[in-house]
């Protein structure tokens, strides 16, 4: 709203906003940013790639895990890789793309392990909404840059996701949205199930931050207690820690 726009506040899903969009599109003649500018957001999307490929001085990893919501991301990484590599301005092969999902929205992760040739759509039930998308647009295609780059997919529950925006935190110093704790959580359960080596150089996508979603981690941790600027009471809450 700072901008100028009004905004307004939708009681209900992402693709519950889609739809709406799409309607009230139609109905107004208006254009919706995440469909008539979708060639560029996609485009856009492919210069992770690069980027990735740019701080690790121009060698690409092994393997990219990334979360999905509309599908969109992994087909665009898998783009930007092989773009870098035909033009000659990287060493290594072309990544093993790994796609991570909530369990409560994970559609693609299903057309990956159960290799389905549409889209089952699902009611989003996760606390991921950034990435709650239960009918994606690109669910094929992301299956498709999956599969043939020789990756996979995982789905995590809610926990693990909140555990692995904790583990992001305290390992090194990085506060991610739940988007990114999923990703985190998915690099675990893929390593658990052997889909990397010790030699993997394995980059994971971290695509939002914290502050967007303080709530999904507020309730597992300690509320911060409130005392007088006395050193008696620092010291009290020292000895009830130790």
């Amino acid at each position: 709203g700072v901008y100028g726009a009004r905004l307004v506040r939708v009681r209900g899903h992402y693709d519950d906003v889609n739809r709406l969009c799409a309607q009230v599109a139609d109905l107004f003649g208006w254009g919706i940013v995440n469909v008539n500018l979708r060639g560029y957001y996609g485009e856009g999307s492919k210069t992770m790639a690069f980027e990735i490929a740019e701080q690790l001085g121009w060698r690409l990893p092994t393997a990219v895990v990334a979360p999905m919501a509309g599908g969109s991301l992994v087909t665009k990484l898998r783009k930007g890789f092989r773009e870098f590599s035909a033009a000659g301005l990287v060493t290594g092969g072309a990544p093993r793309i790994f796609g991570a999902q909530a369990a409560g929205c994970a559609p693609i992760v299903r057309l990956v392990r159960e290799n389905a040739d549409a889209v089952t759509p699902v009611i989003p039930q996760t606390i991921a909404r950034s990435i709650a998308i239960g009918n994606p647009a690109d669910g094929l295609f992301a299956k498709r840059a999956i599969l043939e780059s020789g990756g996979w997919a995982a789905a995590v529950s809610d926990a693990e996701l909140v555990a692995g925006i904790r583990l992001l935190a305290e390992a090194v110093g990085i506060f991610t949205e739940t988007a990114g704790g999923v990703t985190v959580a998915a690099a675990l359960a893929l390593a658990g199930e052997g889909r990397f080596s010790a030699d993997d150089d394995v980059v994971l996508c971290i695509t939002g931050n914290g502050l967007k979603t303080v709530d999904a981690v507020a309730p597992v941790l300690r509320a911060a207690p409130v005392i007088a600027p006395r050193v008696a009471e620092v010291r009290a809450l020292v000895e009830e820690a130790s």
